[in-house]
């Protein structure tokens, strides 16, 4: 009934096995991924023909997590996965990437791409499992895939590269880096690092191309044993040659030239759209449409060509140069922190938020919850570029620029234990016109310093970019918009003066060779040392103490037998301190507190309620109390938290007292001295030997004469 076909290697020291034939054999491509115990259904479908109309290529890749693959079932009412989490969503971006420039030109049918992970075993991660699945179900789908890509995790650790480490092995690891690509050349790199140099990035990167490899090889073989035909692309219609030969004949090539002088962003749009309105005019209706299709290569072949030629830019700068900088810090009165970032016609309005640990996210992933306590969220406003737009939730593409932007920040982060606030970081990007997520990245490092948070380093971050014609090529700093849709390659690299913390690279066409990588690796760090000078007219590290309109966080200890004491019976005790004092109280399981409070008396309030249910009577300290019953032969006085004493009859006066009542009453604040602990526990007071107005210790005194 199955015909079943089995490709495995000995990978990483686990075994990859890539199967097909046996399940979702109605889509073009199906195979399921295995290495280890994780295990990932990949399938691809390609739609038979193109909509009409259509002039974009609508690939979809959606990678996704069942709970069922780690034997979880999901929280909330309706238990069903809902909604995809940040991490398919950055995993849905991890695979489109080396995956999109790889189709045939031409191929404008829909495609989707779908990785389920089935089984997880909590070691080895699904993303590179599912990339290798991915591009495997598209190599034997007869689909027009110029590949197979091979994809792979790079760690660092005591001056080793080590190969798709364990996800356990993370947080050990100086590098976290995946990275994709053919036997030509990488095509994705997506990284965090703790401020590595240079030359270990790159040797990363070809450490890494050389390790995928067998991959490559392996998914060739099984295509070779049971890939189906290959689709036939549609011819290219004749028409499309002669209406761009009728556009070069009316000078186009030159009037976009004149166009792309303009240095102003929004007057070289409307000046473009002019020159496209005006050649259309003279086109009949289908002609028409084939130009709208034509113009984009148009515009490229002007702008390349002209870089490549001149080695000057749109906006007039050499290739190396960097748009004019302004850094601000304080621009918000009431934020804690916050910080401008403009480079060019690109600005970043960001600020930073210190909370407690009741402020964590609480994250839920297949390999089990945990707590973060850094958020940093990126926002892209239509009016940014200047158009009007619908405002929807966060898509990949924001996810995906926060995400970059929180990797380059993260490694500079001061340890939970030496700054124990959760800190949360907003990018509202207010100009947009290349590398937003650099600029993001630049206005998070000002943000948290100027709320005081006090990061090791400055980050900065700067996108290069590559136009590449033959064996000709030019890397540019600090890219415009214009220049990433019409270039090869999109290269971002972020860190401070020490060494690179984020790296992310897209490349629109096959691959690129380790050369161009290190020129483009030299300039950006000269670009960031520049930019990391700019920042620093600003602030130059965290201020001292944090903003006066954070909280301030006290951190002590207590014994662990004390915490049900603090808390109280159903949260008692911990819910009357902070309604009194207005306090945050976080207790952890080890005994630690935090208390958090903007106002200093309400904080050291809540810390002094706190020491005091939690202290032991000492005997001979003086304490003040409160008298909370009277009985026949004395009266219970509360004096250190919700412990109290007895002060027997004898000990009120030095006198006989007949009658309790006749001396206290109940709710009368007297002082007392600790005479006694019995075994139970028991404290005795007496109020004779403490002098009730000044609190002195008469027995005291009487040593002392």
């Amino acid at each position: 009934m199955f015909n079943i076909y089995t490709k495995e290697i000995e990978w990483g020291g686990r075994t990859l096995k890539l199967e097909t034939g046996q399940i979702a054999r109605q889509a073009d491509g199906a195979v399921l991924a295995t290495y280890g115990d994780t295990v990932v259904l990949c399938t691809a479908v390609g739609a038979r023909s193109v909509k009409p109309g259509q002039d974009f290529f609508p690939l979809t890749v959606n990678y996704q997590e069942k709970t069922y693959a780690a034997g979880k079932i999901p929280g909330g009412f309706f238990k069903r996965e809902a909604r995809p989490s940040e991490k398919e969503t950055l995993v849905s971006r991890l695979i489109d990437r080396p995956l999109r420039p790889l189709f045939a030109d031409g191929y404008l049918n829909e495609t989707q791409v779908i990785c389920t992970v089935i089984s997880h075993d909590l070691e080895n991660d699904p993303d590179i499992v599912a990339m290798v699945g991915a591009s495997a179900a598209l190599t034997i789908s007869g689909l027009p895939f110029l590949g197979p890509i091979g994809g792979c995790r790079v760690g660092y650790e005591n001056g080793e590269y080590v190969l798709n480490p364990l996800m356990q092995d993370y947080e050990n690891m100086d590098l976290d880096l995946v990275l994709a690509g053919t036997h030509e050349g990488v095509l994705m790199v997506e990284s965090e690092a703790k401020e590595l140099s240079e030359e270990v990035m790159l040797g990363a990167v070809a450490y890494g191309h050389e390790q995928m490899m067998p991959v490559i090889n392996a998914i060739i073989e099984l295509a070779e044993e049971c890939a189906k035909d290959p689709r036939e692309l549609a011819p290219v219609d004749p028409a499309v040659a002669a209406v761009k030969e009728k556009l070069i004949a009316g000078g186009i090539l030159d009037k976009f030239a004149e166009a792309y002088g303009e240095q102003e962003k929004l007057q070289r749009q409307a000046n473009i759209a002019a020159v496209k309105e005006a050649a259309l005019e003279g086109l009949e209706e289908d002609e028409a449409a084939i130009a709208g299709g034509l113009f984009k290569k148009l515009e490229a072949e002007v702008v390349r060509g002209s870089i490549l030629k001149t080695s000057m830019r749109i906006d007039g700068r050499n290739t190396k140069q960097i748009r004019p900088i302004v850094a601000e810090v304080g621009k918000l009165p009431l934020t804690h922190g916050s910080s401008l970032f403009t480079r060019g016609e690109t600005q970043a309005l960001v600020t930073s938020t210190l909370g407690t640990g009741q402020d964590e996210q609480i994250i839920d992933q297949l390999e089990g919850s945990y707590r973060e306590h850094f958020m940093l969220h990126y926002n892209f406003p239509p009016y940014s570029v200047g158009e009007a737009g619908f405002l929807r939730g966060p898509g990949r593409r924001e996810i995906g620029h926060g995400k970059l932007a929180w990797r380059a920040i993260h490694p500079l982060l001061p340890s939970k234990e030496d700054f124990p606030y959760t800190m949360r970081v907003v990018s509202e990007i207010t100009e947009s016109n290349g590398s937003s997520s650099m600029a993001t990245v630049c206005g998070s490092s000002l943000a948290l310093m100027d709320a005081g948070v006090p990061l090791k380093s400055p980050v900065a971050g700067i996108a290069m970019g590559l136009i590449k014609e033959g064996d000709d090529f030019a890397v540019l700093s600090d890219i415009l918009g214009d220049e990433d849709h019409l270039g090869d390659m999109d290269f971002k690299v972020a860190g401070t003066e020490n060494g690179v913390t984020a790296l992310q690279m897209d490349i629109k066409i096959t691959s690129i060779t380790q050369e161009i990588m290190k020129v483009a690796l030299e300039q950006a760090h000269e670009g960031r040392l520049h930019i990391l000078g700019e920042m620093a007219k600003a602030l130059t590290s965290g201020r001292e103490g944090v903003s006066e309109h954070a909280p301030r966080i006290t951190t002590f200890s207590i014994p662990k037998d004390k915490i049900r004491e603090v808390i109280g019976t159903g949260g008692k005790v911990i819910r009357e301190i902070t309604e009194e004092t207005g306090a945050k109280i976080d207790i952890e399981d080890d005994g630690t507190i935090k208390v958090a409070a903007v106002d200093k008396e309400a904080g050291d309030a809540a810390v002094d309620w706190i020491k005091s249910i939690v202290a032991e009577p000492e005997v001979g300290v003086v304490y003040d109390g409160k008298v909370v019953r009277c009985v026949d032969f004395g009266a219970f006085v509360n004096f250190m938290g919700a412990r109290d004493g007895l002060v027997h009859i004898s000990e009120l006066e030095n006198r006989r007292v007949g009658k309790v009542t006749d001396v206290v009453n109940e709710g009368d604040m007297v002082k007392v001295k600790c005479i006694g602990i019995e075994r139970g526990g028991k404290v005795k007071l007496s109020m004779k030997r403490v002098d009730q107005e000044t609190g002195e210790d008469l027995e005291g005194q009487e040593d002392e004469e």
